[in-house]
């Protein structure tokens, strides 16, 4: 079951799964630097950088299952 969605908002993401920083980063995202991502949801934030979505999500959600 995916831990992270769309819908996630990039703060709460981060906050909960500390790990992923290192996916935002190989994406060239430095989200949680950026006030955006106090109020945007991942979907939102790699939609304004033209990031392929589903494939932060599917790393994202893959970083979560490796590291625990």
């Amino acid at each position: 079951m995916a831990e992270i969605t769309k819908d996630t908002g990039i703060i709460e993401a981060v906050q909960k799964y500390p790990q992923i920083l290192e996916v935002f980063q190989q994406y060239g995202l430095g989200c949680v630097g950026c006030m955006a991502a106090h109020f945007e949801t991942i979907g939102q934030g790699a939609g304004a950088h033209g990031i392929d979505v589903d494939a932060l999500i599917a790393d994202l959600n893959e970083c979560i299952a490796a590291k625990g």
